[in-house]
């Protein structure tokens, strides 16, 4: 498998900024989507269970419907693609089951083999200390399907935008996603930078690294 380098990923993390203008006119091809739409399948999640839901919008109507719920950014009605992270609310034995099954399925492996996994996540996340606040670890699992995805577009030389500044309510009563068990957590917009968006030329403002990174050996 060849990699790219140090170098090279560098570039394009400095590359990458929080979008606040996009060409509306330019889409995502449809083989650069589907490979981003992978990136969001493969993100890690503890325990391997994913808990969440990502919907794709690309309906103009729709899109044009959140963006009043989304403090009105033009980012959510100009983009080429705008992703919803939707966690699985209160997570039940049935959901674990599930997971296991299809861990079963494509390891190849029964489902008693996995008896003791199974067991372990049932009394973590479903009656455990955890199950109290298993709706934020969930949310936690998103945003790193979040990070996830936004530095597989900056490779891929496509600009996103996280957007928090959402009415996750709001979201989840136009997506019927109550109904479904589900909750907006986060959204993020992705596609092309405009031209005219002078945030693409400004330099990062990071701390250095000496202040944030430290080294224990």
């Amino acid at each position: 498998m060849n990699h790219i380098t140090t170098t090279e990923l560098l570039e394009h993390l400095n590359w990458r900024y929080a979008t606040k203008l996009f060409d509306s006119t330019k889409t995502i091809p449809p083989a650069t989507w589907t490979a981003l739409e992978d990136s969001l399948v493969l993100t890690p999640s503890s325990y391997g269970i994913q808990p969440w839901k990502f919907l794709v919008i690309t309906n103009q109507d729709l899109l044009d419907q959140l963006r009043p719920f989304s403090w009105n950014q033009s980012q959510v009605s100009d983009c080429s693609h705008y992703v919803v992270f939707a966690i699985e609310k209160n997570l039940t034995v049935e959901d674990v089951d599930r997971f296991v099954a299809r861990m079963a399925e494509v390891r190849n492996i029964t489902v008693e083999s996995l008896s003791g996994y199974r067991n372990m996540m049932v009394s973590d996340v479903v009656y455990g200390a955890r199950s109290f606040s298993v709706n934020e670890w969930a949310s936690r699992q998103a945003y790193i399907a979040l990070g996830n995805f936004m530095t597989s577009a900056a490779v891929l030389g496509v600009d996103t935008c996280p957007m928090e500044g959402i009415d996750p309510i709001k979201y989840d009563k136009l997506l019927g996603l109550c109904e479904k068990g589900f909750a907006t957590v986060v959204a993020c917009a992705a596609g092309y930078r405009s031209a005219d968006d002078k945030y693409a030329s400004l330099t990062k403002v990071r701390f250095p690294k000496s202040e944030v990174v430290e080294t224990l050996s």
